[in-house]
């Protein structure tokens, strides 16, 4: 049977190079929402690669109209379960992250109910099978995802495992689709010596530092992005694209000015002032700040968006005799780092020292007491060096016993304390790797998405480009290896879901 497949397509193009394989290597229809900017809408309009059954330019169906029907709102959220609010505050363009435009109330509530309406009538018209997306970073994907998910549709979404340089395919980010109870699994009886020399060779924060260094390209690319965005773009999305309001070219350049001083500037207080040596005298529970804004707050962990306040209620909870270690995030280097008053408000705190973004996480993780962790990786690693960890947002190591999912802050002074009590089991960590392990392949999404921004975007400084079918056909091409293997892996999830193995 002839499956119907609608893609969420935008700026990264892995999904248009999946489709393109898809289409002749498997019995389907295809459709696709296509969020993008309008120089590369031109090559969508006109492309041959793929034949699309009908295909929806997100923003040709969101213009500014403020008029607004609460009663359509209301009645979409009982219907769907969805709180459209809580996507609406969280999203990065309509508030907190946004220095070009302010956005009004019924400016937000007008784009939600364009959206909710289009991904009603396309799903209602086509009914699809299955939908094929990238982890969900903004909230018109993320919405369009839960639509489908309330309504059954089957999701495919591509998300990078907990092991470096290896990929899976599930429902919900960073979350096996089958995971079947600890009970149930034979442990493979590897020690932790076994097991953190798979973590260590398979290390994802080594990969991502990797990644920080590559992304955003040369300089010279920088200088491309500049020239083709000052002297050739028509700067036209700031008409059509909700994403690009208030965003004019001078307004553009006097940020980037003061934004690149600002990095400057704090960059020398973090040298200055944040810490590297761990004091072998003191106990310490270890928390780790996000990145942000990103996706690991704004959408996971909606409610834990403030990670100063979350800061400073950790410190609340723990016990006499230990201290709070905060690390700030490598990466936060491309977001300009943190504001300078940020920092100075976490060293305020009198239980807590501050960790620069360069210390030596796994010492530190080695060398506390206890993890805690709104929703990173680093909750995972503990276990490996054996060490109990806290978490705030759902994921799927959370079901490690030696874990503990809070689900509101007044929870922390008695989880604190029952993880300082515990013991990472072997065991459970072993089986649970196992299922990792099993529903992994192996795949450097990480590099691809360098080399996806080094051909399109000039390393991911400018998306509003022009791309010609001729190089397109160059990068798939060049990437051929890479989509014949996820192709491969996707046709396989199809079959698993028709056969009922999910």
């Amino acid at each position: 049977m002839t499956d119907k497949i609608i893609f969420w397509l935008n700026a990264y193009m892995l999904f248009f190079g999946l489709a393109q394989k898809l289409q002749n290597k498997h019995d389907c229809e295809l459709y696709a929402i296509i969020d993008i900017t309008n120089r590369t809408k031109k090559f969508f309009e006109n492309q041959d690669l793929i034949k699309f059954q009908q295909t929806w330019f997100l923003h040709d169906h969101l213009q500014k109209n403020e008029k607004i029907d609460i009663d359509y709102l209301t009645n979409f959220e009982k219907k769907y379960s969805i709180n459209l609010w809580q996507l609406g505050i969280n999203e990065r363009i309509f508030y907190q992250y946004n220095d070009f435009y302010q956005f009004s109330q019924n400016e937000i509530l007008s784009i939600l109910e364009k959206e909710c309406k289009l991904y009603e009538s396309i799903l209602d018209k086509i009914k699809p099978d299955y939908l094929i997306t990238s982890e969900t970073a903004l909230h018109q994907q993320h919405l369009f995802y839960e639509i489908c998910r309330k309504k059954g549709i089957k999701v495919l979404m591509l998300n990078q495992s907990k092991l470096a340089y290896k990929c899976i395919i599930s429902q919900e980010l960073h979350k096996l689709d089958s995971m079947p109870s600890l009970s149930d699994i034979t442990s493979k009886g590897r020690t932790f010596d076994e097991l953190l020399n798979i973590l260590t060779s398979k290390n994802n924060s080594q990969q991502l530092k990797l990644f920080e260094k590559n992304f955003g390209g040369t300089t010279s690319s920088k200088v491309k992005a500049a020239s083709d965005y000052f002297l050739k773009s028509d700067n036209s999305n700031m008409k059509t694209h909700f994403s690009y309001y208030g965003r004019n070219k001078s307004k553009v350049f006097v940020d980037y000015i003061s934004k690149s001083l600002k990095t400057k500037k704090r960059k020398s207080f973090i040298d200055k002032n944040l810490e590297f040596e761990i004091h072998a005298d003191e106990k310490y529970i270890l928390f780790t700040l996000h990145q942000e804004p990103e996706r690991s707050l704004l959408i996971a962990a909606p409610f834990y968006t403030h990670q100063l306040e979350v800061i400073r209620h950790i410190a609340k909870s723990i016990p006499p005799g230990y201290l709070l270690y905060v690390k700030e995030h490598f990466s936060q280097s491309l977001r300009e780092w943190r504001e300078i008053s940020y920092y100075k408000e976490i060293l305020k705190i009198p239980n807590v020292r501050l960790y620069h973004p360069t210390a030596n996480i796994q010492k530190l993780i080695e060398n506390s007491s206890l993890v805690v962790s709104i929703g990173g990786t680093v909750s995972f690693e503990a276990a490996f060096y054996q060490k109990p960890s806290i978490i705030m947002s759902d994921m799927g190591f959370s079901v490690l016993p030696s874990i503990q999912k809070i689900n509101s802050l007044e929870e922390l002074p008695s989880k604190i304390r029952d993880g300082l009590d515990m013991k990472v089991n072997s065991d459970d960590l072993d089986k649970y790797l196992s299922v990792l392990e099993e529903h992994s392949f192996e795949l450097d999404l990480k590099e691809y998405e360098i080399n996806d921004a080094n051909f399109f975007r000039h390393g991911g400084n400018f998306h509003d480009t022009e791309i010609t079918d001729e190089k397109m056909q160059l990068f798939l091409e060049n990437s051929k290896t890479f989509f014949e293997i996820l192709t491969n892996k996707y046709i396989e999830k199809i079959q698993k879901f028709k056969e009922k193995k999910i």
